[in-house]
């Protein structure tokens, strides 16, 4: 037998390391090739990291909360076999899956929550369904709340692949007992052992609700971006008929060739990638003192998850896909964002980045810029408005689709001539998009 040290694998360029958040194995544990072996955090994404060879896992060398930077070793396997000092290097890399952290796939107790799981026998689980997964967190509620297996079935998780989560079953019992009074005292005992730990602590007037790990590092994300930057903000109205007439005129026939639904954003792409080329300067990174001018357009596209949190999927080297190829890219990375299948070098990277307002109503905004980006810009809901049209004969009233742009930039490398020529540009090629134009 031999010592194998598991180390962590590569996870994208500029990923130097990671947040251990969970161990879904424990010391003395006999793990098979590609079992999860613990559960790591990147900036955004959550990821699972599986051994890459079987034996018994002899020590942890992380605890939860640790670093553990890329190629550092996280544990200590017993394998079978002789010594090799370049066995962990011939090793093929492993390859690790991720998902949101809203939706880890298995609950981590913290040390408050033990008292609960030692308080509570789990010997009386075999009464759990053997096709669901469920935590002994969640089990350990079961008992002690005399949950049938029956009511257990109906609960509807919010975790991954639908399993159960404790707040799930905070929820569940909370609507239990305003529907059963005879509940009210175990209700209230399950509640008070776990209280401290609970994201949810319900009082008489109000709800305190703890921030998830994402909404964290969005909110610390969001302060610096403002402590770093002086934002300043442009706003120009752009007239986009010509586009929502094109769109409406060859949506049916795109989606019947391609698979693949067209919306507003792969054309609002385009036309930031074509100012970006007339504007370089707005395509930068502050270092220090140094502006760092980027050859490459990576399009970050801030994605809402149904969770409620923010993720930034970047569209790589935009400027070298056709409007097709934008499409799909956009279609199919905002799919995986929501389904929390991005992977961590997919969120990295980004140039210039656009949110889109309009998808929930709004006309305009002042979006925070995202670092190390300089400039950032928001699109408003696209509406019908009586305008001026000037003719070669006049000028006419009528009815015309207009669309607020809010482009906010970084003061300190890019001044108002830049930030709104920027934005000019951009609704100029908005503007005189070829209705004509085929794909």
């Amino acid at each position: 037998m031999i010592e194998y040290e598991l180390k962590l694998p590569p996870m994208g360029e500029g990923v130097m390391e990671a947040t251990v958040t969970g161990w879904a194995k424990n010391e003395g544990d006999f793990v098979q090739e590609d079992d999860v072996i613990i559960e790591i955090a990147t900036d955004k994404v959550d990821s699972d990291v599986p051994s890459p060879v079987s034996g018994k896992i002899i020590k942890k060398l992380k605890n939860i909360n640790d670093i553990c930077k890329i190629g550092e070793p996280f544990a200590i396997l017993e394998i079978e076999g002789k010594a090799d000092n370049n066995l962990n290097e011939n090793k093929e890399e492993v390859i690790i899956s991720n998902h949101s952290s809203e939706s880890l796939e298995k609950e981590i107790i913290t040390e408050i929550e033990k008292p609960l799981l030692h308080n509570t026998s789990l010997e009386k689980d075999i009464h759990f369904s053997k096709d669901r997964f469920y935590s002994p967190l969640v089990k350990a509620i079961c008992i002690k709340e005399n949950i049938s297996q029956e009511e257990l079935s109906a609960i509807k998780g919010t975790g991954i692949n639908n399993r159960i989560t404790k707040d799930d079953m905070f929820l569940y019992l909370k609507n239990r007992k305003n529907d059963n009074l005879n509940h009210t005292s175990s209700t209230k005992n399950i509640i008070s052992d776990v209280s401290s730990v609970s994201n949810n602590h319900s009082y008489e007037t109000e709800e305190v609700i703890e921030m998830d790990r994402m909404r964290k590092l969005i909110a610390e994300h969001m302060i610096a971006s403002k402590q770093i930057s002086p934002h300043v903000t442009s706003f120009i109205e752009a007239d986009v008929t010509n586009i929502v007439q094109w769109r409406n005129k060859i949506k049916d026939a795109f989606f019947k060739k391609e698979g693949e639904k067209i919306t507003f954003t792969p054309l609002f792409i385009q036309a930031i990638v074509k100012a970006i080329k007339d504007y370089p300067m707005i395509n930068i990174s502050v270092e220090g003192n140094n502006i760092i001018k980027k050859k490459n357009i990576n399009i970050g596209v801030a994605t809402a998850l149904v969770n409620g949190n923010l993720i930034v999927p970047v569209i790589k080297n935009a400027d070298q896909l056709s409007l097709t190829g934008l499409t799909k890219a956009t279609n199919d990375l905002a799919k995986r964002a929501r389904n929390n299948n991005l992977k961590p070098e997919e969120i990295k990277g980004g140039t210039y980045t656009i949110t889109n307002l309009g998808s929930f109503g709004n006309i305009a905004g002042t979006p925070i810029i995202n670092q190390p980006e300089v400039a950032i810009l928001a699109i408003g809901a696209i509406v019908k408005k009586p305008a001026v049209i000037e003719t070669p004969q006049g000028d006419l009233l009528g009815i015309r689709h207009k669309m607020i742009l809010s482009h906010t930039y970084d003061h300190r490398v890019v001044d108002g001539a830049l930030g709104g020529m920027f934005v000019k540009r951009v609704c100029e090629y908005l503007e005189n998009f070829d209705i004509n134009t085929l794909i």
